[in-house]
C-alpha cells in the first residue's frame, strides 16, 4: 500500500506543486490515485494557508476530495494545528464531515483521548510513532492498541546514510506485541530509502510532497503523482 501525503506543513514558499486549497489538493489526490496511490493524507489548510481542525475547514476539503477520488481520505490532528488538548477534542467534536481516518501523534499530550474520540466517532486512527520520543512503549501499553487501523513509524532522521538504521531501530522498539500492520515512511533525504526498506520488509509506506520535495534522482519533483509514479516502482 502507497499513501500519498499532499501537501503536510508546507507552505506556498515551497512551490506551486504543493496544493493549498481543496480544489488544487483534489486534483493533485486525483492524479496520485491515477498513479497508484490507494490512500490519502491531507492537511486541510486555512484561507492564510495555517494547517486548521476547524470544520469549515475541514468540510470543503473532504469534500473536494471526495469528488474526485474514491480512496481512504486521512488527516492529523498534530498540536501543531491546536495546541491545547481540550480544544484539540472540542474541534474534533464539531467535526461535520467525517474523514475517513485520522493519525494521532502518540508522544503528544492527550493523545490516548483524542484516539479514543476518534474511535467512538467513527473515525479510524492511524498511531503516530516517532523516532525519538519514546511513544512507542506507551502504544504498545495502551488499551487502545488493539482497535487502531495501524501504526505510522515515522523517522526524522533526514540523512539517506542512517534512516535506514534509524527506522530498524524504530521498528525494533515497537516489537510486534501491538499486532497492527505498520506504515514505514521517512521524511526529506531519509524519504526515499525507507521506501525502499519498506518494499524489502513488506510493509506499507508513503510519498508525497509533505515528505519530500525530490525524486529519488534528486531532481524536483513536479506533482505528487511523478512521486507515486517512483515509489510504486520502488515499492510493488
Amino acid at each position: 500500500m502507497v499513501q500519498v501525503c499532499l501537501n503536510g506543513r508546507r507552505t506556498p514558499e515551497d512551490g506551486t506543486a504543493v496544493p493549498m486549497s481543496p480544489e488544487d489538493m483534489a486534483r493533485s489526490a486525483a492524479d496520485a490515485v491515477a498513479a497508484g496511490a490507494t490512500e490519502i493524507h491531507v492537511h486541510p489548510k486555512s484561507p492564510c494557508g495555517h494547517d486548521s481542525l476547524s470544520p469549515r475547514v475541514l468540510a470543503p476539503t473532504l469534500r473536494a476530495l471526495r469528488a474526485r477520488v474514491q480512496v481512504p481520505i486521512g488527516v492529523p490532528t498534530g498540536a501543531w494545528a491546536e495546541p491545547d488538548p481540550a480544544r484539540r477534542l472540542d474541534r474534533v467534536r464539531s467535526w461535520t464531515l467525517l474523514p475517513d481516518l485520522a493519525s494521532v501523534d502518540w508522544h503528544e499530550p492527550g493523545a490516548e483521548d483524542l484516539a479514543r474520540l476518534l474511535l467512538e466517532r467513527g473515525v479510524a486512527v492511524e498511531t503516530g510513532i516517532r523516532s525519538g520520543t519514546g511513544a512507542a512503549a506507551r502504544f504498545i501499553a495502551s488499551p487502545l492498541a488493539p482497535r487502531v487501523l495501524r501504526v505510522l513509524a515515522e523517522v526524522t532522521d533526514p540523512d539517506p546514510a542512517t534512516a535506514p538504521n534509524s527506522a530498524r531501530s524504530l521498528l525494533t522498539e515497537l516489537g510486534d506485541r501491538h499486532g497492527r500492520p505498520v506504515l514505514l515512511h521517512g521524511e526529506e533525504g531519509g524519504a526515499w530509502p525507507l521506501v525502499r526498506l519498506a518494499g524489502r520488509l513488506g510493509l506499507a509506506t508513503r510519498i508525497g510532497l509533505e515528505d519530500t520535495l525530490y525524486l529519488p534522482d534528486g531532481e524536483r519533483a513536479a506533482s505528487n503523482a511523478e512521486l507515486v509514479t517512483h515509489a510504486v516502482r520502488t515499492h510493488p
